[in-house]
């Protein structure tokens, strides 16, 4: 790590809003209010006392069988934990809260704007509709270790669809309803499914999504088909045509199937495969563990998260996601809690006001949504025109992951909403936080600025050099996992045990690797920067995109924002932004754009050599709110660019090439292809 980049960097944290980031935030100086005792106790057990700590989390679930030992380390860095206890997630997502008496409580919330609906449906509604399809995949010769594909969009039918697979102990792969033939193509090739279970159509805004058609041109080209496919027939909604022999309605497979008992399965017996976004050629299916992971994500609905079973959770995020999976699904529904699922956009649904108007209506005590939600709501509606209708004094915490989120949308959403907002920080292959304030242990709910909070019981992070010696406190560098994982992570990689081992544990020996960036400071804390491969070098000197995007994001004018780096003949990588103007913006774009180069100047520094900004009319986001900065990067530098279908508005791409050429770059790019 280039030691002048981290003092160019630490410059900016220290001098950047960070006030008494070192000292203590309350009036006795003498005590630190970043020091809790539970924490620091448990995370102390959880790494020195693995076996009786984890047992203790374990126990927050029913089993069939106790497990015979707590922790199997001797295959590093493979770890089983709960070695030989029995478990099935349907049941304690379902069954346990109707034998305890809760079955008439409310599970699931649809709220749904693109349907003019609002759904609910109670514990035991879920059991008549779950137990019921898992009869139906048994008549179609469903057992044990079978993989079910899933295609759907936000409805309840896919938890449906997920909870049905796992209670017959088969194995789900949900993949997000906005992928294309081509990537569906490719999931279905690889996790070879033996039904599918798809919706009709998905409803967008200004269209619908025809599933069953991107379904049936995928289905064309895989190398082995599915014996079965279920087509949930969407109400009120045109109906797709079947294909005789392979497709059967979903009301017709309920029809003459029989509630089935759930299915026991060992505590590693795989609960779902799930592929990461960008995956097409070589697909990357995350595999995660049965009894860790349901253990360890309902003891995160208390101890991350604050929540009680008379509570009301609502995750703003897709099913095909790992949010959606942990926390639409099995973490709310395993605690006994009501899970709202939001069927709509943040802004266009058909109003930014719409996040406020679901807390008031469904009484929200705690969210968890992506900073690029709450970057295009604060764009939309700054003074809160249309939020401030609604009455959100139900909403005690907002949590946010995903993307880093900037100081000043943070700012903005917690004067907004009236609550703390709490950043942490996890990954698809965890499952549940690395990193997070959590409201169990009675953390600070006023974070240092910047922080992921201080890392999550059972995960040793350090940082690390490229060498692998350690960074000092504030120093940049690579964030590590010193193994064994906790429970819950990923297990391996389907179908790709030695890609697993080379990806994550090869480049550091006996650590996970993140592939993040970031340091810690003198309190725990630990500041997530970017994405390793987003760390721009320019002249030999790493810069975080986080850390100019801040700055740039701190711009009265500037809605949301994108830097990445460009080629440059003499430094080799220099960073260029593209931001959004918030509405009503009356300044000369000339202006902006020398306030914005004088204000990384100040804050940065001449090392950045920041001097390419331009205005877009927006920036390709993923649907889990993630900036795809590597397609902008490769356009900027002519490359040929093909356009994922987790991309929420592929139309950006070719007004943002036109910004590009005006800048110098782009100038023989390709237009970006749409994946088909």
């Amino acid at each position: 790590m280039d030691i002048s980049t981290n003092l160019v960097y630490n410059n900016y944290v220290d001098n950047n809003m960070v006030p008494n980031r070192n000292k203590t935030t309350c009036v006795n100086q003498n005590v630190n209010t970043y020091k809790i005792k539970n924490y620091e106790e448990a995370y102390r057990r959880s790494l020195e006392d693995p076996e009786g700590f984890w047992a203790e989390v374990g126990a927050v679930v029913d089993w069939y069988k106790p497990w015979d030992k707590v922790l199997d380390n001797s295959a590093q860095p493979l770890t089983d934990w709960f070695v030989g206890g029995q478990i099935n997630a349907c049941y304690n997502a379902i069954d346990r809260h109707i034998k305890a008496g809760k079955g008439k409580k409310v599970a699931l919330i649809h709220d749904s704007p693109v349907t003019e609906s609002v759904t609910k449906i109670t514990y035991d509604d879920l059991y008549e509709k779950v137990s019921l399809l898992a009869g139906a995949l048994v008549n179609l010769g469903v057992v044990k270790g079978d993989r079910i594909l899933i295609y759907m969009p936000l409805i309840p039918e896919a938890i449906i669809s997920m909870l049905a697979v796992v209670r017959i102990g088969a194995v789900h792969s949900v993949v997000f309803g906005g992928f294309a033939a081509r990537e569906l193509c490719a999931r279905i090739n690889h996790a070879t499914p033996k039904v599918i279970i798809a919706a009709n159509c998905g409803i967008e805004p200004n269209k619908i999504v025809r599933y069953k058609d991107i379904l049936n041109t995928a289905l064309d080209r895989v190398t082995e088909k599915p014996k079965h496919c279920i087509i949930y027939q969407r109400p009120n909604m045109e109906p797709s045509p079947l294909t005789p022999g392979i497709d059967i309605l979903w009301s017709d497979a309920l029809s003459t199937a029989k509630h089935h008992p759930c299915v026991p399965v060992e505590a590693n017996h795989p609960l779902y495969i799930l592929y990461t976004s960008g995956t097409t050629d070589k697909p990357k299916g995350i595999v995660r563990p049965t009894g860790g992971h349901i253990a360890t994500l309902c003891w995160t609905m208390s101890c991350i998260y604050g929540m009680t079973e008379d509570d009301v959770w609502w995750t703003a995020s897709d099913m095909g996601w790992v949010v959606g999976h942990s926390y639409i699904c099995y973490g709310p529904l395993c605690a006994g809690i009501t899970s709202v699922m939001y069927e709509g956009k943040p802004d266009r649904t058909p109003d930014p006001g719409q996040y406020f108007r679901v807390i008031q209506d469904h009484k929200v005590n705690g969210l968890f949504t992506a900073p690029t939600a709450l970057r295009v709501i604060k764009r939309e509606d700054p003074v809160l025109e249309f939020g401030s209708k609604y009455n959100t004094k139900s909403l005690r915490t907002l949590f946010v992951a995903g993307e880093h989120c900037d100081h000043e949308t943070l700012t903005w959403a917690g004067k907004a909403l009236n609550v703390p907002v709490l950043n942490h920080w996890w990954q698809t292959e965890t499952g549940h936080s690395i990193t997070a304030s959590c409201l169990g242990f009675g953390h600070n709910l006023k974070p240092p600025m910047f922080s992921a909070g201080m890392p999550f019981p059972g995960y040793d992070v350090r940082i690390l050099k490229e060498d692998g010696s350690p960074c000092q406190l504030l120093e940049l560098g690579r964030i590590v996992v010193k193994l064994p994982l906790p429970p819950g992570v990923m297990t391996c990689l389907y179908k790709a045990p030695e890609r697993f081992i080379n990806t994550y544990f090869n480049n550091f020996i006996g650590y996970y690797d993140t592939m993040d960036a970031g340091y810690t400071d003198e309190n725990g804390y630990i500041y997530v920067t970017a994405r390793d491969d987003d760390v721009i070098n320019v002249a030999g000197h790493r810069l975080s995109t986080s850390a100019l995007e801040d700055v740039i994001l701190s711009h009265p004018d500037v809605g949301d924002a994108a830097v990445f780096g460009v080629p440059e003949t003499t430094k080799g990588e220099i960073p260029l932004c593209l931001y959004i103007k918030n509405k009503n913006c009356s300044k000369k774009e000339e202006d902006i754009n020398n306030e914005i180069v004088q204000n990384v100047r100040d804050l940065i520094g001449p090392i950045a050599s920041f001097h390419l900004c331009a205005p877009v009319q927006g920036l390709p986001r993923t649907r889990s709110g993630k900036t795809a900065r590597k397609s902008l990067s490769n356009l900027a530098s002519g490359k040929k660019v093909i356009i994922s279908g987790t991309i929420e508005d592929p139309s950006v791409y070719m007004s943002i090439k036109q910004v590009l050429q005006k800048l110098g770059y782009a100038k023989n790019a390709p237009d970006p292809e749409i994946e088909k």
